[in-house]
């Protein structure tokens, strides 16, 4: 879905309603926007005709508003993926955690509270670790009550203890990375030492996350690793961390065979800077096609916003270009 149709209030939520039942034709693109901001009467008669939209139509309806939602931040799908929590097909329930995690609504907490501890399906208890760590996060802040928080880190502390499944585990961990509980440090140790990817993986995300700069050696050993997966985890922690001493290694890795790797490396370059950076960048951009040169028009403008430089004057940048960059992990969610 490439393009992004500007919302026409006065499309009746009747013909969106008939547009989804019909299985004769495609689900016309123009009507998601007619989704955002549903009020209750909309979300009432959705709920009457939701189980009557053949199940892959609702899939693919949500993956299309999740990559919709922070593509347009005028839209807001919140409450239909509050309204698709309740749908008997985990994929759709999986779609709406991970549209809900763009939003900062404090009821938010008790919904995936209760998800990662009761939902049937796995994934979206995962998926609902995940989405505690913005609100890790707003506690460390002040955001909200002690309490509150304590009730948070206490959910992911058990959930790290007991899930039935180790990915459920490492998005506990990397949401409750995010706090200052001083436990939380020999964690992300255990994890670190644990001789398998998956947990290396984690606890590098874990480490980037932290804001403790305790884990730069840490880091810094793992950019030359063997795995690529584990290479490029390091290389999200070192940006995240602005590790400066990491510099040099990442302009190495720009030219790194993986390509999750040098796209997660030339977004960590922007967030460090340094001597040689935005030249390299700029080199880089003159010759990019495709998503590397979305990446590096990315990152040049948040170079350009931490460095107060101006971007090279033969460089048209999109004044709507408004999606925030992603890492570029592997699909966690298959």
């Amino acid at each position: 879905m490439d393009e992004i149709f500007h919302e026409d209030p006065d499309i009746p939520f009747r013909v969106v309603l008939d547009a989804l039942l019909d299985r004769e034709s495609a689900f016309d693109a123009r009507f998601l926007n007619r989704l955002s901001d549903l009020e209750e009467d909309e979300l009432n008669q959705l709920s009457h005709v939701w189980h009557d939209i053949p199940e892959l139509r609702r899939q693919a309806l949500m993956e299309d508003v999740e990559e919709l939602g922070p593509r347009d931040t005028m839209l807001s799908f919140e409450a239909l993926g509050r309204f698709a929590l309740a749908d008997s097909d985990p994929m759709v329930r999986l779609l709406a955690v991970q549209i809900l995690w763009e939003y900062e609504s404090m009821n938010l907490i008790e919904t995936f509270l209760e998800l990662v501890e009761k939902d049937q399906d796995a994934l979206v208890r995962a998926a609902a670790a995940t989405g505690l760590g913005r609100f890790v996060l707003a506690g460390e802040l002040d955001n909200h009550s002690k309490e509150v928080q304590s009730r948070i880190e206490d959910r992911l502390n058990q959930v790290i203890e007991n899930a039935e499944t180790p990915l459920e585990s490492q998005r506990a961990l990397e949401s409750l990375a995010y706090s200052s509980r001083l436990s939380v440090v020999t964690l992300i140790e255990q994890a670190y030492n644990s001789n398998d990817e998956e947990w290396i993986v984690c606890s590098l995300h874990a480490m980037g996350v932290s804001a403790n700069e305790r884990w730069k050696n840490h880091i810094m050993s793992m950019l030359e690793n063997i795995s690529p997966r584990i290479r490029s985890a390091a290389v999200r922690a070192a940006g995240d961390l602005e590790i400066m001493d990491a510099v040099p290694f990442l302009l190495q890795l720009l030219d790194d065979p993986d390509e999750r790797v040098r796209l997660n490396c030339i977004w960590a370059l922007s967030q460090t800077g340094g001597e040689g950076v935005r030249e390299r960048l700029e080199q880089l951009w003159e010759y990019a096609d495709g998503e590397e040169e979305q990446v590096l028009e990315e990152a040049l403008e948040n170079l350009e916003f931490i460095e107060g430089i101006p971007l090279m004057s033969f460089m048209e940048i999109p004044e709507d270009e408004n999606t925030p960059l992603q890492y570029y992990d592997e699909e966690e969610w298959d």
